[in-house]
């Protein structure tokens, strides 16, 4: 109950009695994710199989997991049961073969969630107003009423406020509790609908974190909705967000579309030094010299004829014109006006493309949205087919996209994390971005002097300001060859060994280790 609280850090003290001088030589610890890539070989008979992604949130599940297990910690994972995206058939299995299956899972260390609203969906979430509501409700009455039990965790991770009821319960049995914070989307939700679905809520009603000051139990049951995310923040030991200069955004009041109560509980967990940020990863399968949707694969010390070679191969896809010496600037963020800032570049558009008719620069815009229509009419009307092209979006083609263009454009007006500036200098293209989040704390504007710096940066959130960054951008463009080649071979060398799966995982690990009082992993 958010009333007549101690501090974070006296809760957190309070409940680790006992806990960092557990009997197991190995912590173990338990994954709560509705999503992810991937798991390692070696975790469950279903570990190649199990794959269901909807965004951001399935990579760094795969990467945490994969980590720890490689490095030998007494990791599980709890997953909702996909059953048609894990392409398992149970309708086709008879006697010995189901109980094989069902033996099968509950001897390793994947743990599914059973319920029929799972089993049969083509994607994690659907479109139905109501449907994540129940598919939480589901995931998290599993979690809490068999698997932690199951698994006996001396440490438990939940992910976003599908799982903002699981650090309540965790407290409650004295379980320490990481919850990570990756968007500010929440749902509500009263105790007794709680109840009807299988949780008993009252076990923790003074963990949980109501619309208005509970009066006690009875009183709120039916009326007084508990918010799903600020639960999450409230209840758990230690939050995490996807970037460090978001979270400081939100502590310093930054953007009005969080919600009061999420920024006080957010600033509560950082007062007491239980909150940090830890940047997600790109995919661990973008990689220019792997990538099979590239006409030519590549690497740093060849990118400049392999991009070149996918820049023709691009612009013959999408009909621009083909020059390999055009600059071309590529966009591949959903066209979302209120937070990608599509609208500023819809604003200079064609002033980009008149300024620079020389250098016969082009745009690539890969993507959907409801601004899709605006760039469209923008080419239709000055005739642009030829220099600007705009596709839907298509993962194969975004990934040629990467690999052909010069120049990412990121401008967002917020960022919690962002992966395409950090996709893009992998794959040798500069980003263009707003200083803001996840943006500020991955791109730095290029010092050619100092060889220092990835990609270009504008301060202030308009289109003049985003003019300005292009314009630095072409600079670089138009600069020799061989100076233009060292600094970008530079870039893409760095960001291989900077943005990877395994440094978001030693951030998590060592959160892990400080919740525990203990090492969990050796070092190498």
């Amino acid at each position: 109950m958010k009333n007549e609280r101690t501090t974070a850090a006296d809760r957190w003290e309070s409940d680790m009695g006992g806990v960092a001088a557990g009997t197991r030589r190995k912590p173990r610890i338990l994954i709560v994710t509705p999503e992810i890539t991937y798991l390692p070989d070696g975790m469950g008979n279903m570990a190649n199989s199990l794959r269901a992604k909807a965004g951001g949130l399935a990579d760094v599940s795969a990467s945490l997991v994969s980590a720890l297990y490689r490095q030998g910690a007494d990791v599980h994972v709890a997953l909702p049961n996909y059953r048609r995206m894990f392409n398992v058939d149970v309708g086709k299995f008879i006697g010995n073969e189901l109980r094989m299956y069902m033996t099968n899972l509950s001897n390793h260390r994947i743990h599914l969630a059973e319920d029929r609203i799972f089993y049969y969906r083509d994607s994690v979430y659907s479109n139905y107003s109501d449907d994540a509501l129940r598919f939480a409700m589901a995931f998290q009455r599993e979690v809490i009423n068999n698997i932690i039990p199951a698994v006996n965790p001396d440490l438990i991770h939940c992910n976003d406020w599908m799982t903002g009821l699981i650090p309540a319960f965790a407290r409650r049995m004295a379980i320490p509790c990481l919850f990570t914070v990756h968007n500010i989307h929440t749902q509500k939700i009263s105790l007794a609908d709680i109840e009807d679905r299988g949780i008993d809520a009252a076990e923790v009603f003074n963990e949980l974190y109501y619309e208005y000051q509970p009066v006690n139990y009875e009183e709120s049951r039916s009326n007084n909705k508990v918010n799903l995310l600020a639960s999450g923040i409230f209840a758990a030991h230690f939050i995490n967000t996807v970037s460090p200069t978001f979270l400081r955004e939100i502590v310093d009041g930054w953007h009005n579309f969080i919600p009061d109560n999420i920024r006080n509980e957010i600033r509560a967990k950082y007062s007491a030094g239980c909150a940090v940020g830890i940047l997600n990863a790109p995919d661990e399968g973008d990689k220019p010299e792997s990538d099979a949707n590239l006409e030519v694969g590549y690497s740093a010390a060849d990118h400049r004829n392999g991009k070149l070679r996918n820049k023709i191969a691009f612009q013959s896809k999408t009909g621009l014109t083909i020059n390999d010496r055009a600059p071309l600037f590529f966009w591949p963020n959903r066209l979302d006006p209120v937070q990608k800032g599509c609208q500023l570049l819809t604003d200079i558009l064609y002033r980009i493309i008149s300024d620079y008719a020389s250098s016969g620069l082009q745009v690539a815009i890969v993507a959907n949205g409801e601004y899709q229509k605006y760039f469209r009419q923008i080419v239709e009307f000055h005739n642009l087919y030829e220099r600007v092209t705009v596709c839907d979006f298509d993962d194969a083609l975004s990934h040629l996209g990467f690999a052909a263009s010069d120049f990412t454009l990121v401008p967002s007006l917020f960022e919690p994390c962002g992966l395409p500036q950090m996709t893009c200098q992998l794959y040798g293209s500069l980003p263009i971005v707003h200083d803001t989040g996840g943006l500020h704390d991955t791109v730095e504007h290029l010092n050619l002097g100092a060889h220092t710096g990835n990609g270009f940066v504008f301060e202030n959130y308009d289109s003049n300001g985003l003019y300005w960054a292009i314009g630095e951008a072409m600079k670089f463009y138009h600069l020799p060859d061989d100076e233009k080649e060292r600094e970008i071979a530079r870039i893409m060398e760095q960001g291989a060994r900077r943005f990877t799966h395994d440094v978001t995982a030693a951030g998590y690990i060592n959160i892990y280790e400080k919740m525990l009082h203990r090492k969990l992993v050796s070092r190498s």
